[in-house]
């Protein structure tokens, strides 16, 4: 997945010169996105739906914050650095809260398993990212 990678070299102010940890969080951050967004459709899809409430208002919850956080750093945001830190630091709480509550139902449901584990790259990613200069 060297798509991201290639177009953000090309912006005038990089000048080639990418930052592989933003990268990465970027194209992590759009795929829990999807992986979070799946997973609330499929335990909606559960007989017991009622039980995995709060696993669904999180999964949403993540998925709406990782598209929100993929989205500023692939603006570049540059001079609004501190928001794009506070998207990404509140990307990583999303995800480890999502992760948290998707292990609860990990042995039941597949789905939830699969999910906890992208949080967790995901989370693990935003934090690598936030310790980088973002410009």
């Amino acid at each position: 997945m060297h798509h991201m990678q290639e177009m953000i070299a090309t912006h005038p102010d990089v000048k080639g010169n990418t930052n592989d940890a933003l990268i990465r969080c970027i194209e992590e951050c759009y795929s829990c996105a999807q992986i979070c967004t799946s997973c609330a459709d499929a335990c909606l899809a559960e007989e017991m739906v009622a039980q995995l409430r709060q696993c669904i208002r999180l999964n949403l919850d993540c998925a709406d914050i990782c598209l929100a956080a993929g989205s500023l750093g692939t603006r570049r945001t540059g001079s609004n650095e501190q928001a794009l830190v506070a998207a990404l630091q509140a990307c990583a709480i999303a995800c480890g809260l999502c992760a948290e509550e998707c292990e609860k139902h990990a042995s039941t449901h597949e789905h939830c398993r699969i999910c906890a584990e992208h949080c967790h790259r995901c989370e693990q990613a935003c934090s690598e990212a936030v310790h980088t200069n973002l410009h």
